[in-house]
């Protein structure tokens, strides 16, 4: 395969797959202000099409459902489906793109997977975010299609050691282009006390590209989970209390439309 060939080649196996070289910023307001950025890359997908990569780059890249919410082994649009029917959305078979990082050397943490799941005619029906924490938890926010793909959701899943699960979050969500743009505030008492935005830049998902971003990156997914924990530590060490964990996980939560993110 040429360095300029598409991943895959043919249009029965990842078509329509995509790579975003992406910058992600966390600000903390309070009590302990904190702020970083992180640069990596993801994936987006067809969960019906996951590319099928030539053999010797498979292992910078696999989708295996297992680590996409599905629970177990399978396709990888079962678990969005399985959730979106407990919410009384059919897909009808529709469209459903998924953003994440894929299983890389042998790891994978996604602390955000986002599902753009359409209807049949192409109409984007809903967007479904999936949180993940470092203590192998998930849980999924359901945000109902809207013209300004804003939202409101309450926080129900304890994420950081540093919040207790209280307040809501705001969430911009709209379907990424050429440019991937996605914003995540925590509103707690009134005021914004937290806020992760997401901004990535297309490129085609060819070998040169996935070999370019693999250099830039290596060990991506594991460099996350990493950065997340010496995040951490520099939080301890400011004195920042660590919030008790609830001992059962919560229920899924379904957002209300909102107008849009300043």
């Amino acid at each position: 395969m040429s360095p300029g060939t598409r991943l895959p080649p043919d249009r029965a196996r990842g078509a329509g797959a995509a790579l975003y070289d992406c910058r992600i910023s966390h600000v903390r307001t309070g009590p302990v202000r904190h702020a970083f950025t992180h640069r990596t890359y993801l994936w987006l997908i067809d969960v019906d099409r996951p590319p099928r990569l030539p053999a010797p780059l498979r292992p910078l890249a696999r989708f295996r459902a297992e680590d996409h919410g599905a629970g177990g082994p399978g396709p990888l649009r079962r678990g969005v489906e399985e959730y979106l029917a407990g919410q009384g959305i059919d897909l009808a078979g529709g469209q459903v793109l998924m953003l994440a990082h894929a299983r890389s050397l042998g790891h994978v943490f996604n602390p955000l997977t986002v599902y753009w799941c359409h209807a049949p005619d192409g109409s984007l029906l809903c967007t479904v975010a999936e949180v993940h924490n470092t203590y192998g938890g998930q849980h999924r926010y359901l945000l109902r299609a809207g013209t300004d793909a804003s939202a409101a959701v309450a926080k129900e899943f304890y994420v950081s050691p540093f919040f207790p699960v209280d307040g809501e979050y705001l969430m911009r969500m709209p379907a990424p282009g050429a440019v991937l743009d996605l914003t995540i505030h925590l509103r707690r008492a009134g005021a914004r006390a937290f806020t992760a935005h997401l901004h990535g830049t297309r490129r085609p998902a060819t070998t040169r590209e996935l070999l370019r971003a693999a250099v830039r990156h290596p060990f991506s997914t594991l460099a996350v989970s990493l950065h997340i924990r010496y995040q951490g530590i520099r939080l301890l060490l400011r004195g920042l209390p660590v919030q008790p964990r609830p001992a059962c996980p919560a229920t899924a939560s379904h957002a209300k439309e909102e107008a849009p993110l300043p």
